[in-house]
């Protein structure tokens, strides 16, 4: 009786091999009756397979694809995800950063020491820039989140960039729940929340005429504690403002505000200490710390796990102007 290995065995063994390094993967098993069954892919491989799945679609259908990063973790993992999509091959685009002059100095820190480790280009749109032209104003609150919709649609313009990947998640806001994977923006970079097109079965359409281009998110069916989680199982590097930290910090709306050049207390507004750790790391001048003692990822999920507020919601001074803030500049072509 020949005992020589057959193709099938061989992939069998393989992928055998690939599932114990891998808790997540596939997992083939012999039945008792000489069949086969295969346990279903955890959350965490669905989420990415599904990821990598848009990355590669998008890439496949547009001339000119770019990705935002900014440092942050949902960015982050974004590009994380590119490199696994395009592995051992480099991430075939751009990475697009609109920096609104407010950025932590850590996070920007970080963006850098990540576009040169990975051989990625750089381009920066830079809402100081347009102030100093006289292109933009200051807003009396000095928040300048709300300031990053002109420079961004510059930057897609004059790199002609047909399709730009954010990291938005549908957990995080009421107006990015109402997103498809692929958003079409009009000849303005605007979006219209009545014309989103039908995604069935997982089918993305990808067309748009000369001027148009479409955002995509290949994150929107994660949640934050799926961001922390995948960022725990692959052990991905983050900013260290999202870990507990001490910081001077005052109450404002809220929320503890870090003491930067920026961000200055009023007379009334005590300065005091705490430990504290950023859930989300935008602009310094509206975005507030938490307390937390979570100092590793593994504290992080823990704390993410039993929170019942969203990130931005904690957060983001911003999204409080008012309760369709986002949505307002969704419209006008922010992401």
């Amino acid at each position: 009786m020949s005992t020589s290995t057959t193709s099938e065995d061989l992939e069998l063994n393989q992928l055998q091999s690939e599932t114990e390094e891998s808790a997540a993967a596939w997992r083939p098993s012999r039945s008792g009756h000489g069949g086969s069954s295969v346990e279903r892919l955890s959350s965490l491989d669905t989420l990415e397979s599904e990821a990598i799945h848009i990355i590669r679609e998008v890439v496949a259908e547009f001339e000119k694809p770019a990705l935002l990063f900014s440092g942050g973790k949902d960015s982050v993992v974004m590009l994380h995800l590119a490199t696994k999509a395009f592995w051992p091959g480099k991430v075939p685009f751009p990475v697009l950063h609109v920096d609104t002059g407010h950025n932590f100095p850590e996070v920007l820190d970080f963006r850098d020491r990540t576009v040169e480790r990975l051989g990625l280009k750089l381009v920066v749109g830079s809402v100081q820039e347009f102030i100093d032209r006289g292109e933009l104003a200051e807003r009396a609150d000095g928040t300048r989140n709300p300031l990053q919709t002109v420079p961004l649609l510059d930057a897609i313009q004059k790199n002609k960039f047909d399709a730009v990947f954010g990291g938005g998640r549908r957990d995080e806001d009421k107006a990015r729940a109402k997103e498809r994977i692929l958003s079409l923006r009009d000849e303005f970079g605007q979006w219209d929340p009545r014309n989103q097109r039908p995604e069935l079965w997982n089918l993305y359409n990808g067309r748009h005429t000369v001027g148009q281009h479409v955002r995509a998110f290949p994150i929107s069916n994660w949640t934050e504690l799926d961001i922390w989680r995948y960022i725990e199982r692959e052990n991905i590097e983050l900013p260290g403002l999202y870990y507990a930290h001490e910081r001077e910090v005052f109450a404002r709306d809220g929320m503890w505000r870090a003491v930067g050049e920026v961000s200055q207390p009023l007379p009334h507004e005590d300065v005091i200490t705490k430990t504290v750790r950023y859930r989300t790391v935008g602009d310094m001048s509206c975005t507030g710390a938490v307390e937390s003692d979570a100092y590793t990822v593994a504290d992080v999920v823990v704390e993410v796990a039993a929170s019942t507020l969203t990130e931005r919601g904690a957060t983001r001074a911003d999204d409080r102007i008012s309760e369709a803030a986002m949505e307002d500049r969704k419209k006008d072509g922010y992401f």
